[in-house]
């Protein structure tokens, strides 16, 4: 649920607007942008490398592009809180962030260190993640739904130089959480906590470095020179924001983006889906971990000097109320969020006649889906989207009339970032033969917006990206006149609520209650509003009493998008196994579709079963 910003925050945000007067001799200037001069296909606009390199030269680093539109709009407004409380223009957005760069220089951050977040998307967040992105601080922010122990794993990997988290803020309380990180985390320098109803030692409050980066702010006590030297230390193949990615191959990794990266992408889906320099505005509704919030929805508006309109919490209510009170023009989701909003009694009475342009990613949808999304903005978009990418990497949209192309594909690569199909990557690491059209084969790009690899994982990232520098992204697909098609998944992954999540994570929890579960398979069901659904065959060890009760009890543990939305109790020996003895995923599939239909019958499915056991607060909680 959304949550009022506290006290402290109004306070800080207030003492900002005063004390960051003093770095307007601090703020360099930038040139204003035009158009590019695009190749125009019979779909959407197309981008090239010579349009990045010369159109789009001064947007080649997510803080210039603040920079640039400081000078060319100072005060047009760039990031708005959906409860209208927060305002920030694109003046005060420079002025802060470069407040806030310098004071993370003075504690001790310097180019590539890490810092972790465990945060809502909010205006304070985006104003710190630029602050980072100025003095080449690499950004991570976790899944807010993420285990103590997922924290913990993520924070072991990275070894950051700072950790900061909410503590307490319904519905949420990362108290607990964030006494482990302190224990079992040491090397951490800086750790500061949000909205903590009491100090918690050991721990820094943000609204205390906020008003030290305001007081440096006033006296520009050494921050001239500081902002010197670091406004030249990042370059456009720094690393600039980790997302972790939970691919088929296991658990969740953390993918490095480069600055060059994200603005290639924001360059394409700005001028594809946006309507570039037009100063658009769009709801950011979608979690600060997901690459759809982050590259493909914030940082795509703000490329084109839009407004962003950021609500913390998703909620499918108060999504369309922000839609009605902003007069929001882009929105960009998941399909379940879209089905939820549906689902509304008094979804009729939203007046969302600002929309022009809806987009949607992550999983296959319906002809009624389309028709439906087709009814709520006169053009609708879609493609093909990656973390490993930055983004979206194939664009497609169709108007309210004609809805066939969108139905047809997943449209068409830029210039910029071509597609190939191809055979497996080589046993010496290079990329297979591309085959012809029509063929089906492993789908792959190769070009800038491909990452920089998976963090201190060399060994996935060769499994990634070809020796010649060909990204495979795990999808099976087909190419032709209409575009990019998908067939499969090379490896076994389930869809859900827009995550993508390994079975194997979900059969090792389950497999953890050792005492009564002998072995268990996990699978997916196609659900009308989640996309997949989480299904669990459990095998009972013999002689033992097992509930599915007692296995809900146990999922609770899981992130609520990862846990069992169904459980299948099979008696010993009756778990479904191939001829080499281990599990047989398509029969377990087999079993489960059946189940399934027999449930959805009783209406004991989908919708029903969405209302029953899945709440809209799995978006925001554990």
């Amino acid at each position: 649920m959304l949550c009022t910003p506290s006290r402290f925050r109004l306070r800080v945000w207030s003492y900002f607007r005063e004390a960051c007067v003093g770095l307007d001799g601090l703020l360099s200037n930038c040139s204003t942008g035009h158009e590019a001069g695009r190749v125009k296909s019979t779909n959407v606009a197309q981008f090239t490398l010579d349009d990045y390199e010369g159109v789009f030269a001064d947007r080649h680093l997510l803080h210039n592009i603040v920079a640039k539109w400081a000078k060319h709009k100072p005060d047009a407004t760039a990031l708005l809180s959906a409860d209208g409380r927060r305002a920030v223009t694109w003046c005060e957005f420079e002025r802060i962030t470069s407040a806030m760069a310098i004071e993370l220089v003075r504690i001790g951050f310097t180019k590539g260190d890490y810092l972790v977040t465990l945060l809502p998307m909010s205006v304070d967040h985006v104003l710190l993640e630029y602050s980072c992105f100025k003095i080449g601080v690499i950004v991570a922010p976790l899944e807010l739904r993420s285990s103590v122990g997922e924290v913990v794993r993520a924070l072991e990997i990275l070894r950051p130089r700072g950790f900061i988290s909410l503590a307490a803020q319904s519905p949420l309380d990362f108290r607990q959480l964030v006494c482990t990180v302190l224990s079992e985390c040491p090397s951490i320098d800086h750790l500061f906590v949000v909205d903590a109803q009491a100090t918690i030692p050991g721990t820094r409050s943000f609204a205390s470095f906020v008003e030290q980066a305001g007081n440096a702010a006033m006296t520009d006590t050494g921050g001239r020179r500081i902002l010197e030297q670091i406004a030249a230390t990042p370059c456009e193949n720094d690393g600039a924001l980790i997302i972790f990615t939970t691919g088929s191959t296991g658990s969740p990794k953390p993918a490095l983006l480069s600055h060059r990266n994200i603005t290639v992408q924001n360059m394409c889906v700005s001028g594809a889906f946006f309507g570039g320099d037009r100063g658009s505005r769009i709801l950011v509704n979608l979690p600060a971990s997901h690459v759809g919030g982050q590259t493909e929805a914030l940082m795509s508006i703000l490329f084109g000097g839009g407004t962003a309109v950021l609500l913390e919490f998703f909620d499918a209510a108060r999504s369309l109320r922000a839609i009605t009170e902003h007069r929001v023009e882009i929105l960009g989701q998941i399909p379940a969020m879209y089905n939820l909003e549906w689902m509304l009694k008094d979804y009729d009475c939203h007046d969302l006649s600002s929309l022009r342009f809806a987009a949607y990613g992550g999983n296959a949808v319906s002809r009624p889906f389309v028709n439906q999304l087709a009814a709520m903005a006169p053009i609708i978009g879609t493609g093909l989207g990656l973390t490993e990418a930055a983004g979206f990497c194939t664009y497609v949209q169709s108007n309210s009339v004609d809805q066939e192309a969108i139905i047809a594909g997943l449209g068409q690569e830029m210039p910029i970032y071509p597609c190939s199909v191809r055979h497996p990557m080589s046993d010496d690491g290079s990329a297979g033969d591309e085959l012809p059209s029509g063929v089906v084969g492993h789908v792959c790009f190769r070009g800038p917006q491909t990452f920089l690899g998976y963090v201190n994982d060399s060994v996935a990232t060769a499994r990634a990206i070809s020796r010649d520098g060909f990204l495979y992204t795990g999808d099976l697909g087909y190419k032709d006149a209409a575009g990019l098609h998908l067939t499969g998944r090379d490896k076994w992954v389930i869809k859900s609520f827009g995550y993508q999540i390994s079975p194997s994570d979900v059969e090792k929890h389950i497999c953890d209650h050792d005492k009564k579960v002998a072995n268990c398979i996990v699978v997916g069901a196609p659900h009308e509003v989640v996309s997949e659904a989480v299904v669990a065959l459990v095998e009972k060890r013999p002689g033992v009493e097992l509930s599915i009760q007692e296995l809900d009890r146990h999922a609770r543990s899981l992130p609520s998008y990862m846990r069992p939305r169904h459980w299948m109790l099979v008696e010993p020996g009756q778990l479904p196994l191939n001829r080499l003895a281990k599990p047989d995923y398509l029969r377990a599939q087999e079993l489960a579709r059946k189940q399934i239909e027999q449930l959805r019958a009783q209406g004991q499915w989908d919708s029903a079963h969405l209302k029953d056991n899945i709440a809209e607060t799995d978006f925001a909680k554990n």
